[in-house]
């Protein structure tokens, strides 16, 4: 009997094996443009994302590069996932393993900028670019960062809003980023107002169509005459 081919009802088709490696490509294509769209905020100079003011206050203090301080908080922060009852996936752990060494190796390869225009367009490219990242990689579900889940697990175990939790949460990082030495400007701002809207966009672009129903095959008199059933 012919194998018969599955679609989706718009002429879709994946195998699951298939299906599993673009999630696989857009989870890692995703954390490490995150990585890189980072670096482009910092030679921006500009001011950059709440963690990552945070991020780079503590390098200043301790001599580390950013990427690094990255990755260690990132895997501090997976501790207090513990008491939250919070289940870390590939894609935590991926997240904190990806996007510090994406960062620091952006870093080594691209100069500080010079001239208002030049840091602006790296200021603009940085933040679209994060959006698009953001969009990949969440997309991809293979479990959420973890700063999003340390949020999400006080979200459950407090009941207070999503909102609420995370301005207070990022208001308290980038206050003490701040005071640490990291950078805050227009840039924090502009990233800020404009992230929300640029992942809603991008996890649109880049979600997956949902995968197609298990399908039977049944012979009919002749193979040339196999009815594809759902």
């Amino acid at each position: 009997m012919s194998k018969a081919t599955v679609t989706t009802p718009g002429g879709y088709s994946m195998s699951a094996p298939g299906r599993l490696a673009r999630r696989l490509l857009q989870l890692y294509a995703g954390l490490a443009l995150y990585g890189a769209s980072s670096a482009l905020l910092v030679r921006s100079g500009l001011g950059l994302e709440p963690w990552n003011v945070l991020h780079q206050g503590l390098a200043a203090r301790t001599g580390l590069s950013m990427g690094v301080v990255l990755t260690l908080l990132g895997a501090a922060l997976l501790l207090l996932w513990i008491p939250l009852r919070q289940r870390p996936g590939l894609g935590t752990v991926s997240n904190v393993l990806v996007i510090g060494f994406a960062m620091d190796a952006t870093l080594s390869v691209l100069p500080p900028a010079h001239g208002p225009a030049a840091r602006i367009a790296l200021m603009a490219s940085g933040i679209v670019l994060n959006g698009a990242a953001t969009g990949l990689y969440i997309a991809a579900n293979f479990g959420p960062g973890p700063r999003d889940g340390l949020m999400t697990g006080l979200h459950r175990r407090t009941g207070r809003s999503i909102r609420l939790i995370r301005t207070c949460v990022e208001v308290t990082v980038v206050a003490t980023g701040f005071a640490l030495g990291g950078t805050v400007g227009v840039g924090t701002v502009l990233y800020a107002l404009a992230i929300g809207p640029l992942a809603q966009f991008f996890l649109r672009v880049f979600a997956l169509r949902p995968a197609p129903a298990p399908s039977r095959v049944v012979a009919a008199h002749a193979p040339e005459r196999a009815i594809l059933r759902r």
